[in-house]
């Protein structure tokens, strides 16, 4: 099979297309024929070799953790009828996702809707599953005025959908003609452009300020969020994409009524089903129509320029390796 390795830490250029013996299935496992592999922003971080959530790899390695394709084998006690079947899968703590084969715990493993595509149904499973954590933790309501940052990224996308299903009046947000131009298809109330200096007067003059902020962003554009929250709004993070957290003060938010507080981790995995059952409503949420993933996916040999382009913020929405 042909998978791209990691041979040394460092740039993107350094993921290769090496050729690979065939996987065996062990027992309670099946082999998927992969159509669909995501990268993950974390992935860029480990191949830098710089640890985070998840440990530094043994070298080399194959990464990737969300595969979506179709069982073509299947291990000792594993039902047959699995075999053809298409699925989508999170490979958990062990990567290997970038690659043509991919072997997994049979019960890993959600079927794929008829209505998705197995790069939608990837990242429904790997960023809609986050994302329905948000959504979960801290739900919009009719008469909220919600900001999403960075909403033509993946996240971001399923969010602006999901605070309109809400009937929330909904500021997007995004850096640059290309992002906001594609973010204005998903006919948010507001949409704002973050490269420009007056995008925080323009939600002040048209919204009047926001009552829920779900910031993945941080920095200098989660900071000028925090400042247009009004009294009793609430402020949630669940990342820093910018590299840096938003800067708040506990005595600016109790003085200004605003509520605060960080959506990953313990309190996203304590909800119904934890982390997988997240995978699974976000896949039928998906796989019904009520969301709907932005893909935009790369052959297999070309992973070093979908990082370089995940890492340059040039993609759009969940990048997927086909």
């Amino acid at each position: 099979m042909r998978a791209i390795r990691l041979h040394d830490f460092g740039p993107a250029t350094n993921l290769v297309l090496d050729e690979l013996p065939d996987l065996i299935p062990g027992p309670g496992q099946v082999r998927v024929a992969v159509e669909a592999s995501g990268v993950h922003l974390l992935d860029t971080a480990l191949r830098r070799g710089e640890a985070g959530p998840m440990p530094l790899p043994e070298l080399p390695t194959v990464p990737g953790r969300e595969v979506a394709g179709v069982v073509d084998q299947v291990g000792g006690g594993v039902d047959d009828s699995w075999r053809g079947e298409r699925v989508v899968a999170h490979l958990g703590m062990v990567p290997g996702g970038y690659a043509e084969q991919a072997v997994t715990d049979v019960g890993t493993l959600f079927r794929v809707p008829e209505a998705l595509s197995l790069p939608e149904a990837v990242a429904a499973v790997g960023t809609g599953r986050t994302a329905l954590g948000v959504v979960e933790l801290e739900p919009p309501a009719a008469d909220d005025v919600v900001f999403v940052p960075s909403a033509a990224g993946g996240m971001g996308w399923l969010l602006v959908q999901a605070a309109r299903r809400a009937g929330a009046t909904v500021v997007a947000a995004a850096r640059g003609a290309a992002r906001t131009g594609r973010v204005r298809e998903l006919d948010a109330d507001l949409v704002v452009d973050y490269g420009t200096p007056e995008w925080p007067e323009r939600v002040r003059d048209q919204v009047g300020g926001l009552s829920l902020v779900w910031d993945g962003v941080g920095g200098a554009v989660g900071r000028a969020a925090l400042e247009l929250v009004r009294p009793g709004g609430r402020f949630m993070m669940f990342g820093r994409s910018s590299g840096e957290a938003t800067p708040l003060d506990e005595d600016e938010l109790a003085g200004r009524g605003i509520t605060a507080g960080w959506l990953l981790g313990q309190r996203m995995g304590a909800l119904p089903g934890g982390i997988p059952g997240l995978a699974a409503r976000s896949l039928e949420l998906a796989g019904r129509g009520w969301w709907r993933p932005l893909v935009t996916t790369y052959p297999l040999a070309d992973a070093a320029t979908a990082h370089a382009d995940l890492e340059g913020r040039r993609a759009l929405g969940k990048v997927v390796l086909v």
